[in-house]
């Protein structure tokens, strides 16, 4: 297989197969808990993860300040981010919820900038900040004229974008001294613990009753939302420029939408679609404002 063809398949996973995940977590938690659920999934994908880094030969981590790094990244973009987005789900339309989680790319551009380590955006970069979180209002607000979901579930959404935008930024700023990939797998496995033990200790445990179609959505949420696309978008981080990179954040949730009208019969209002519309046009600002060289400083 030629370089371009590689190239051109693992983009194709990367958008296709966690552009599917929302559709897989609103099917699953309509038979399985949510947090039982997810920590279900993590776990199990962190195992097979871990297993193949150590058959590899890549390096774990080994200090207390990889594992502080590691593990508040585990908390914010995994627990609260993967995890209020499988809790809100139970009601929230899997198109919708993709959408709303697409402001993710908006909340990291912002936290960005703060401290004394932030680096500022450009005007064009702010305009499309305003413009995605003024579709954000818009989609949410047809929602809830609908009231197709509980105010409580976008709000959660909402929160896990922020959640995942705090934690991007932090592993950015304090990257663990071990391979992308142990570090994904030690993620995982800290997530699925506490995710477990929080649906353990909020009862979940009687509501678990696995069906078929819950067990494919767990297998392939395990096995490609987690293991598959990650080495996928992993290897393209080596290949591709940034900008090529950066498409996943708006391509996703345009899979999400026609995955969840063509299967499941998921319809958005008039409205829905204008903040649909708004929320992507101002990722995409972001996007590409953030991808532009920088003039040099002078010296």
């Amino acid at each position: 297989m030629s370089r371009n063809s590689a190239v051109a398949l693992a983009l194709a996973t990367v958008y296709l197969v966690w552009g599917s995940t929302y559709l897989a977590i609103r099917v699953g938690v309509r038979d399985l808990p949510p947090f039982l659920f997810a920590g279900s999934r993590f776990l199990g994908a962190g195992l097979l993860m871990l297993l193949w880094a150590w058959i590899r030969g890549q390096k774990l981590p080994t200090r207390w300040q990889d594992y502080r790094s590691i593990g508040l990244a585990a908390v914010t973009m995994l627990v609260l981010g993967n995890g209020l987005v499988t809790w809100a789900e139970q009601w929230v339309e899997s198109n919708q919820a993709a959408l709303i989680v697409a402001t993710s790319a908006l909340w990291i551009s912002w936290f960005g900038t703060f401290g004394a380590r932030g680096e500022p955006i450009g005007r064009s970069a702010i305009v499309g900040l305003a413009v995605g979180f003024l579709g954000v209002a818009v989609l949410v607000g047809g929602s809830l004229q609908l009231r197709a979901a509980p105010p409580l579930g976008y709000a959660a959404l909402l929160g896990a974008s922020m959640a995942w935008g705090v934690g991007s930024v932090y592993l950015r700023r304090h990257p663990p001294d071990c391979s992308a990939w142990a570090g994904a797998a030690m993620q995982m496995l800290i997530a699925g613990s506490l995710m477990a033990g929080i649906g353990l200790a909020s009862g979940e445990l009687p509501r678990w009753h696995m069906t078929p179609s819950a067990a494919w959505m767990l297998l392939y949420l395990m096995l490609f939302g987690s293991c598959v696309a990650y080495g996928a978008y992993f290897w393209l981080v080596q290949q591709v420029t940034p900008a090529v990179l950066g498409t996943y954040a708006y391509v996703n949730p345009a899979v999400a939408v026609v995955l969840g009208w063509a299967l499941v019969g998921e319809r958005l209002s008039p409205t829905q679609w204008l903040g649909t519309g708004v929320i992507l046009a101002g990722v995409v600002l972001v996007t590409l404002a953030s991808r532009r060289p920088k003039a040099a400083s002078p010296v």
